[in-house]
């Protein structure tokens, strides 16, 4: 098994001695790869010029420079092409790496392209505030180094004596999987909020008996982030994206965006996918107090005491539905788009406080600028809704639009 230790060792060359060792004395091979700008009395694998090299830079031009956020990004994006290569030479079970916000920042740039499920561990002084930037949708482990990286003391050997017991323990587990046996059923990617949950039930059993394995996102976010990493990453045979909420949140400003290449990498990657605008009718805040004052005639629900939802508007879901068109009609894949007439979330029905048909009549005229759409008569968590994206999806996968 091998262990690939990530660190700027012009800064951190005691600590990475020191866990080569231990990490060589747990039965790792260990890879060493100097991501520093300064001197260095330790000896790397990959020294800071290959690395620096690796990002189109020359590590002398960096020093010179001074910039310390252009030699941060370059050396992150030398490291991870290291990593990359290494991956796929089959020499990297897992990746460790050690430091303050500069060494942290270049280490998750360094591991952010590499698959789900091998081992990334970086121990921080920053992994006790927001870590977003560190984490990302990637399964990276954080640890808290408590005290500063800065020598071999009492508890610093404690902290990074059990990061490097860890890291090696699950490199050797890592090593002993291997890859994904032949057997293996074919993952989908589906995205579900508590108000569509009863479709993509659906929609789950109807996939496993077709034989496929269904990963579930809560889209919250987080949630959504890592369903576009999945699709990135080539793991995914297909993508049931039936809860695409976090594109109002992103347009309206709630709480719960993924950002704005939500719904882009299924078809930036020809992955197939079927889509739906599941709880677009809704934009998601904090307790009640929390919502802005500029929404304070619009049409809210307490779903619980930490979270409020706020209905879209007509001209909001008229938006929506033109971006998540645009969104599909850019796609190198196959696609299709769903469109439940009888509303889009368990809120939207009649009775219930989102129900407005204006507004969604709003969104699925829009989208039905996608000329790939099916309307059906039925609520999106209605069964049969759910079982239909499934067939659908079943189809694109096996190649018969």
């Amino acid at each position: 098994m091998a262990v690939v230790l990530i660190g700027t060792l012009d800064t951190k060359g005691p600590e990475y001695s020191w866990l080569r060792e231990r990490l060589a004395g747990l039965g790792s091979e260990v890879i060493v790869v100097d991501t520093g700008v300064g001197p260095s009395g330790l000896a790397a694998d990959f020294s800071a010029a290959q690395v620096a090299d690796q990002a189109g830079a020359d590590l002398e031009a960096l020093r010179a420079a001074g910039d310390r956020g252009a030699a941060v990004t370059a050396m992150g994006e030398g490291a991870a092409k290291v990593l990359a290569d290494l991956h796929r030479a089959g020499r990297v079970d897992g990746v460790l790496a050690v430091g303050g916000s500069g060494g942290s920042s270049i280490a998750a740039r360094a591991v952010r392209d590499l698959p789900i499920g091998l081992p990334k561990l970086i121990v921080s002084t920053m992994a006790s505030g927001d870590v977003t930037p560190y984490v990302g949708a990637k399964d990276v482990t954080l640890m808290y180094s408590v005290v500063d990286i800065a020598g071999i003391n009492r508890v610093s050997r404690a902290i990074l004596g059990n990061a490097a017991a860890a890291v090696a323990g699950m490199a050797k587990e890592y090593a002993a999987r291997g890859p994904a046996q032949d057997g293996d059923r074919p993952l989908i990617g589906a995205s579900m909020f508590g108000v569509t949950t009863p479709a993509v039930d659906a929609a789950r059993a109807r996939l496993d008996e077709l034989g496929y394995e269904v990963l579930v996102f809560h889209a919250t976010g987080s949630g959504g982030r890592a369903l576009e990493g999945l699709a990135e990453s080539g793991m995914l045979a297909g993508v049931l994206d039936l809860t695409t909420t976090e594109l109002a949140d992103e347009l309206v400003g709630g709480v719960l965006s993924a950002g704005p290449d939500r719904l882009t990498a299924a078809g930036r990657h020809g992955v197939p996918q079927v889509v739906a605008p599941g709880a677009l009718d809704m934009v998601n805040f904090g307790p009640r107090d929390t919502v802005p004052q500029r929404f304070a005639d619009r049409t809210l629900y307490v779903h619980n005491p930490t979270v409020t939802l706020m209905r879209t508007t007509e001209s909001e879901m008229a938006e929506l539905g033109r971006e998540i068109a645009a969104k599909l009609a850019r796609a190198g894949g196959p696609a299709v788009l769903f469109i439940p007439e009888g509303g889009v979330s368990a809120l939207d029905t009649p009775g219930m406080p989102f129900h407005d048909p204006a507004a969604d009549a709003a969104a699925f005229a829009a989208l039905a600028a996608y000329p790939e759409t099916v309307r059906l008569a039925a609520h999106i968590n209605d069964p049969e809704f759910g079982r239909a994206m499934a067939d659908r999806l079943h189809l694109l996968i096996k190649g018969d639009q």
